[in-house]
């Protein structure tokens, strides 16, 4: 499928005189990525996961076949959808918005561009034969679909004044803050991903979850640049105890992966690694804190609440198609509580060899 035309007859002009144009639905091309980046960059609907780089990525690091579909009218892009094909003998066959990514879905200027994407998903569900079509909403999109409330995201404005926004933190979680520059504790930020690999990989591990491939984090810091970026947190001694992988999009800091060594709780590494991240985005200028999205709960839910952060409900949506129900893969889930027991126990080396094959299928 390179292009999808949808007709829509459009009433426009101050005379009330209708119109026909042509919404061209198309598949994003290495010539449209420039003009892909504009309208995503410009689109109030759009977030950081709608950026063409996600579609390499994707591909290069997981092999996935992507579709990411964009509307025009006139030349002129009005909506995009990335789309990628999960296929799993395993966890099953879906059309995500996007693997990997908190957000997705359509981002659109116009309903016209909307309705024309919707269509595109539908038909490209259909034909390829997918379990569901799953979009990863912000805001709710089609009442008709099921819906999950697992996920929640946490989102804060960021004082222009650092002082301040330490003073926002909660008193409990301030005072671990302090602890942590009491300890020595200091922040880098690393021009490669070794470092934040190496505590990545080990802190999943202890939960009994496969970590995602070294190569994704790369290509992730390859392809977004400056907009992707690791700090990393050592001790007094100079070891590395906590690091973070964080993405900067328009006005927001996007902190996404993070591990922590296990001594990192007893120096307070955790509290600390976000305080600097957040100083350091109120220093450059950043006004929106994305605490990212958590399953409710969970640890990760708590320490967000405690940090002062609302949750505020995302509205990931299914349209069935073979399926009659959307399975749950996640760690919740009672069905994997033997599978996570039995992973904290194999040796990390293995763990490192073989996680990769199996949670590209869990994106």
């Amino acid at each position: 499928m390179n292009q999808l035309a949808i007709d829509a007859s459009l009433t426009g002009g101050p005379t009330g005189l209708a119109a026909a144009e042509t919404v061209r639905v198309a598949q994003l091309q290495s010539a449209d990525v420039a003009r892909w980046d504009e309208f995503v960059s410009g689109c109030g609907e759009a977030t950081f996961f709608h950026r063409a780089g996600w579609k390499s990525v994707i591909e290069r690091s997981f092999g996935h076949r992507t579709y990411f579909l964009y509307a025009e009218i006139g030349g002129r892009i009005e909506g995009v959808l990335p789309l990628a094909e999960v296929s799993s003998l395993l966890f099953g066959h879906t059309l995500v918005s996007l693997p990997f990514c908190v957000y997705g879905g359509v981002a659109a200027t116009t309903e016209r561009a909307r309705r024309a994407l919707d269509e595109a998903a539908r038909a490209l569900a259909e034909k390829l034969r997918v379990d569901h079509l799953e979009y990863r909403n912000l805001a709710p999109r089609h009442p008709d679909w099921l819906h999950q409330d697992l996920y929640v995201t946490f989102r804060k404005p960021i004082d222009a004044d650092v002082e301040r926004n330490l003073q926002a933190i909660p008193r409990k979680q301030r005072a671990m803050v302090r602890k942590g520059i009491k300890s020595g504790l200091r922040s880098e930020f690393d021009p490669g991903v070794d470092r934040f690999f190496a505590l990545f990989a080990d802190n999943v591990h202890r939960q009994g979850t496969p970590a995602l491939p070294k190569r994704y984090f790369a290509f992730l810091r390859e392809t977004f640049r400056d907009d992707c970026r690791v700090l990393t947190v050592i001790d007094a001694q100079g070891a590395p105890v906590s690091s973070v992988l964080t993405f900067y999009w328009r006005d927001e800091v996007l902190p996404y992966y993070a591990g922590d060594a296990v001594a990192a709780r007893a120096l307070a590494a955790n509290d600390f690694k976000y305080w600097e991240l957040l100083r350091d985005g109120c220093e450059r200028g950043f006004r929106v804190f994305d605490y990212g999205r958590s399953k409710r709960g969970t640890g990760s839910f708590d320490f967000k609440k405690n940090w002062g952060f609302e949750p505020a409900p995302l509205h990931y949506e299914y349209l069935l198609v073979k399926s009659k129900r959307v399975a749950e893969h996640n760690p919740l889930n009672p069905k994997y509580r033997l599978f996570i027991k039995l992973w904290q126990r194999m040796p990390l080396p293995l763990a490192n060899l073989i996680g990769p094959h199996i949670v590209k299928s869990l994106g």
